[in-house]
């Protein structure tokens, strides 16, 4: 099964461009996901390409950011403000990033698409 999982387009280009190589999420996928299709949040509002989950690590938030922090594509103040009184973090390790030739509008593939708010299954 896919996941389409909404990213602002500051954070779609970091990955796109490799500087970012975890993509942080309060909550998390509860079926086996074999790839995330990126859908880059309005102005953009396509679909950019997908890629593989290498891992997804679980803990504090202090934990998780110094294990990401140096692919993180964000400042420590961002992080903090993302999950201001939250006790844990999600941090989805990328991998096998493959990025679309053409962007894809949504709609093309699923009629009657609304933007979730943080994903959506795509079967």
């Amino acid at each position: 099964m896919k996941a389409i999982l909404s990213i602002k387009p500051q954070f779609v280009e970091k990955i796109l461009n490799g500087e970012k190589k975890y993509e942080y999420r309060k909550r998390i996928f509860k079926q086996e996901i074999d790839s995330v299709i990126i859908y880059s949040t309005m102005p953009v509002g396509m679909l950019v390409g997908e890629f593989k989950i290498e891992k997804v690590l679980h803990d504090n938030i202090d934990e998780i950011w110094e294990k990401t922090k140096d692919f993180s594509g964000i400042s420590h103040e961002h992080y903090k403000k993302y999950f201001k009184n939250k006790g844990t973090a999600y941090a989805l390790k990328l991998k096998d990033l493959l990025i679309y030739e053409k962007p894809i509008c949504p709609t093309e593939l699923i009629l009657d698409f609304k933007p979730p708010q943080s994903f959506c299954y795509l079967k």
